[in-house]
């Protein structure tokens, strides 16, 4: 499965928000610089392998309490200055 990579110019926080919700059926993702990508869905494999370092990551973090865990489908907004 590849990903498919849009260039739509000008498209700020608010457009690629409205993107999104126009096409919720579609996994979107922005790049630092400003492609949309249209990720597909994993094959059974890696969601296999995903779960474990995930598993893995979270029995450290909860032994140590050194940070904060997330997994892969959590979404972050990052603001750049400049």
């Amino acid at each position: 499965m590849n990903a498919i990579t849009l260039n739509i110019p000008n498209l700020g926080i608010k457009g690629f928000y409205e993107l999104c919700q126009a096409n919720q059926n579609l996994q979107l993702e922005r790049a630092a610089s400003g492609e949309v990508i249209i990720m597909p869905p994993t094959y059974p494999w890696t969601g296999k392998k995903n779960s474990g370092l995930n598993a893995q990551l979270w029995n450290w973090n909860d032994r140590t309490n050194l940070g904060i865990v997330f997994d892969s489908s959590s979404g972050f907004t990052i603001e750049l200055n400049g």
